[in-house]
């Protein structure tokens, strides 16, 4: 049953002209599964996670017609044509997560961070500490979207925690940047210090072709040194990367990288290049991800504090730990503005914290729609970094299918004119929005979507 608890008809008018969500009080929690949203979201559909996919459900990618939903167990296509009528059209059964995934032409890159006895669909876990262990990227083709087919493997050092897909100028050869981290030195293939990303390039006349072509060490300095406190107040040392978004037509990628955010020049994509890094010693716990604004004169930091399993959406945690970090791009810098976290107050047991979203694309202004885990989804304008500012949200009361801490939307996209949220535990879930700010959106019609992967927006059409 849809409910309006945070968003009281009294307040509706005032919300509308002041153009921002009205933060609700910390002991305003809905019951559990139960939906609150504002009033100008609209839940559309909901389609339950397949049985087939044992685990939870992670992130997303879009082409055409279809979404392509990530499990922990493999991966799901969604036929999105019509998406008051979104549905199933295949699952693949593939374990090792956590299926970050990127798609191009008839190809889907999906990230396996999990340490397997082999590199196929019917592999078990095995410790990485075992010389013959894979983990990497897996490659499949889905031009049949019935029938995806397994083509080909490429293992990388540590494994594959997300990947970036890069396509070079003449359209010829894409490039993954795989990002991971975590070394020890009881790993064969995964030795300290791990400063590196990994790159593959990928053939398009013949994918099965596929190979790392360079390790780039982005840290030679070995990056930052940590906190070594408990939580909520350690911060994590760098040893790799933990997500990079490009906009490659901009010839610039930004980095999440742990204890480093980063600056990258990638207009020679086999050799991308450090030009700017900023840490933020105070409240950043763990560099997530990036997001560049359309003109690329923005970056949007996320700080995954608590690693995604914490309650920080709280006021023991208060509003600048767990959050968004604005900056812009001044002369090549990154020069901090602000930060943003939802007002929202969230049970113990929700886990919340801020992590995957994307651009809605509106000429002129900047405004991202964003997943928060079990805080739900959050629209925030950050056209004036200096003062981000929530415009609409869309939550549901405690997840109680799951153990406590374990649920919520891994990923929010805007997609052709609706958001998309991948539920852990709950399935697809589809959004509409209906906000003077973005409905000059319903006329951008996109052709595909990798979140990590940036590309402009025209204002109407294609």
């Amino acid at each position: 049953m849809f409910t309006l608890r945070r968003a009281l008809t009294l307040v509706t008018t005032v919300v509308a002209m002041a153009g921002a969500v009205l933060p609700a009080q910390a002991a305003d929690i809905p019951a559990p599964g139960e939906i609150v949203m504002s009033p100008n979201i609209q839940h559309v559909t909901n389609v339950p996670k397949p049985e087939a996919l044992a685990d939870i459900h992670t992130d997303m990618a879009f082409q055409g017609d279809y979404a392509y939903v990530g499990n922990y167990y493999g991966f799901s296509i969604y036929d999105i044509k019509r998406p008051k009528r979104t549905s199933l059209v295949s699952s693949v059964v593939c374990p090792g997560g956590q299926m970050d995934m990127s798609v191009y032409g008839n190809l889907l890159f999906g990230s396996v961070d999990s340490s397997r006895n082999n590199d196929s669909c019917n592999s078990t876990s095995q410790p990485a500490s075992v010389k013959e262990s894979w983990e990497g990227i897996r490659i499949f083709d889905v031009s049949d979207k019935a029938n995806p087919k397994y083509i080909k493997s490429v293992e990388t050092n540590c494994g594959s925690h997300t990947n970036t897909l890069v396509p070079d100028r003449k359209r010829e050869n894409v490039y993954i940047y795989v990002s991971s981290y975590s070394p020890n030195a009881s790993f064969p293939d995964c030795q300290p210090p791990h400063d590196l990303i990994s790159i593959i390039k990928v053939p398009l006349r013949d994918p099965t072709a596929a190979t790392v072509i360079a390790t780039p060490n982005l840290f030679p300095d070995g990056g930052y040194g940590g906190v070594q406190q408990p939580y909520p107040d350690g911060k994590s040392a760098t040893t790799g990367c933990h997500d990079i978004t490009a906009y490659p037509e901009k010839g610039i990628a930004a980095g999440a990288c742990m204890g480093d955010g980063i600056l990258l020049d990638i207009r020679n994509p086999e050799q991308p290049k450090v030009t700017a890094t900023v840490r933020d010693e105070t409240n950043f716990a763990f560099w997530h991800s990036a997001t560049f604004n359309n003109d690329g004169t923005k970056v949007i930091f996320t700080d995954e504090l608590g690693g995604g399993t914490r309650a920080t959406c709280n006021e023991a945690i208060g509003p600048n730990r767990g959050a968004n970090a604005y900056y812009d791009i001044v002369n090549g810098q990154l020069q901090f503005r602000s930060y943003f976290k939802i007002s929202r107050h969230q049970a113990d047991t929700e886990n919340c914290v801020a992590h995957n979203g994307s651009l809605i694309p509106v000429k002129g202004r900047d405004i991202m729609v964003q997943a928060w885990y079990q805080g739900g989804i959050s629209v925030v304008d950050f056209t004036d970094s200096a003062h981000p500012q929530e415009i609409a949200f869309f939550e549901r009361g405690p997840d109680n299918t799951a153990p406590a801490l374990s649920g919520g939307f891994w990923s929010a996209y805007y997609y052709n004119g609706y958001i998309y949220g991948s539920d852990f535990n709950l399935g697809l879930d589809v959004l509409k929005i209906n906000d003077w700010r973005t409905n000059r959106a319903n006329g951008v019609k996109m052709r595909s979507l990798n979140a990590q992967t940036q590309t402009s927006y025209p204002e109407h059409g294609h």
